[in-house]
């Protein structure tokens, strides 16, 4: 897979992959236009659309109904002794109704935590950033 990253223009940096296009932009407090999330704001919601997409599946491969189930994330940070802030805790809580069936609460949860995205997190890659030059 390869995906190029493009500038638009002002702030904004755009990622093309398979003829898609996700648009970034900086917020207007740091110099950018606020017309698109952020790099970190993609990051942290692709952990939450990772974990909905095998909440959704298993939903419907059960036929519960999804229309009323939501997953809200929230981030946490903390200090390093230097006085840095950091992401320490990423929070998901998965919204659901009085009638879902009792039976699948810790099935929902288990099938939650195998999202590809978190999986990545956990077991970190390594990065290797080059200059290339291309003629």
């Amino acid at each position: 897979m390869e995906i190029t990253v493009k500038f638009p223009g002002r702030k904004k940096v755009n990622a093309e992959i398979n003829g898609m296009v996700i648009q970034t932009d900086q917020p207007i407090k740091d110099g950018g236009e606020g017309t698109a999330p952020s790099p970190f704001i993609h990051f942290i919601a692709s952990i939450g659309t990772c974990a909905g997409i095998y909440v959704l599946s298993f939903c419907q491969e059960r036929n519960i109904p999804t229309d009323n189930i939501t997953l809200s994330l929230r981030i946490e940070y903390a200090k390093t002794e230097d006085g840095k802030f950091y992401l320490s805790k990423i929070l998901i809580d998965i919204n659901i109704t009085p009638d879902f069936p009792k039976k699948y609460l810790k099935a929902l949860v288990k099938v939650a935590e195998q999202c590809a995205v978190k999986k990545a997190i956990m077991n970190p890659p390594q990065f290797e950033i080059k200059t290339v030059v291309k003629l």
